[in-house]
């Protein structure tokens, strides 16, 4: 063996836990501190506790925290865009049919909705608005989920 490369053995070397605990064992240092020994580590113990000596848990938690905020702000998103009450202009069916539904006093999406109730005749009375403009108004109104997905008698003329 070479003289002069290995450390100094210590046989007595002294352990010491964060709990308290001490032992003695062979090491190169005199002295050894921990954080967790076999009196105190939760798989030994049976205790429910979380050791956590690099922060790993709270830093999930943060994740955890942040992903839940983001879909919060996702649902909010979705529900304001499902909102009845946006302006009709929010449908982007053109200046020609958005301008026809304002002078008639149909604003909002819900007023829209109201009129489609009475029928197409209805919206039919509106001044500016033809079959065309209704088809692309229904077709709107279905693709962002305020009618059922059914073929009327309007689109099937229009062909």
């Amino acid at each position: 063996m070479k003289e002069g490369i290995h450390p100094k053995y210590f046989p007595e070397a002294k352990v010491t836990c964060s709990c308290g605990n001490t032992w003695t064992t062979g090491s190169t240092r005199a002295e050894i501190h921990t954080d967790v020994c076999y009196k105190c580590h939760p798989f030994f113990t049976g205790e429910q506790r979380i050791v956590d000596t690099e922060g790993q848990v709270d830093r999930f938690y943060k994740k955890l925290e942040a992903r839940n905020q983001y879909q919060a702000a996702a649902t909010a998103r979705v529900t304001a865009k499902s909102s009845t009450d946006q302006p009709v202009s929010t449908l982007g069916l053109g200046e020609r049919i958005d301008g026809a539904l304002t002078k008639a006093g149909l604003t909002t999406i819900t007023l829209v909705l109201e009129r489609l109730e009475a029928g197409d005749d209805a919206m039919l009375g509106v001044d500016g608005l033809g079959r065309t403009g209704l088809i692309n108004l229904k077709k709107r109104l279905r693709a962002r989920g305020y009618l059922a997905d059914e073929t009327d008698e309007t689109e099937t003329r229009a062909a």
